[in-house]
């Protein structure tokens, strides 16, 4: 894919499973404790489904117990971009791929203190993993 941003829904369609096309093209969510990655903590990176992009790292991960993978940061660079999401009667920041524009999840002021207070709440339908094994904890 030479330009994902430029990449038809079409073309999207043929590359993503249907779950996949609806979170990442059409902003969709998965339903809650539903997701591969919910209860995933093997040593290892998250990449963009859509456009395999770097976007989270293993020891930003942690179990906030909100059903869907929880990261502190996403990974170095500028991997995520946000966008004020005022869908559904609510305001809240959206986080998309910063390379195709892919719709990840939203991030919240409720993550852990230590750790900067930040909750990036992402769907495991918009993630593919490289690492250690899927066996979860």
């Amino acid at each position: 894919m030479t330009d994902p941003k430029s990449t038809t829904d079409s073309e999207w369609r043929e590359k993503l499973t249907p779950e996949q096309f609806h979170v990442l093209r059409e902003k969709g969510t998965e339903r809650a404790f539903t997701g591969e990655y919910d209860k995933h903590f093997s040593e290892g990176e998250y990449y963009c489904a859509g456009c395999g992009t770097k976007l989270f790292e293993s020891d930003a991960k942690y179990n906030s117990g909100c059903g869907w993978p929880a990261f502190t940061k996403p990974a170095e660079g500028e991997a995520v971009a946000e966008h004020r999401d005022v869908s559904h009667g609510m305001i809240r920041t959206e986080v998309t791929c910063a390379k195709c524009d892919g719709h990840l999840g939203h991030v919240f002021p409720d993550g852990p203190p230590e750790a900067g207070g930040l909750r990036y709440c992402i769907n495991s339908a918009s993630l593919d993993f490289a690492g250690g094994d899927k066996d979860g904890d």
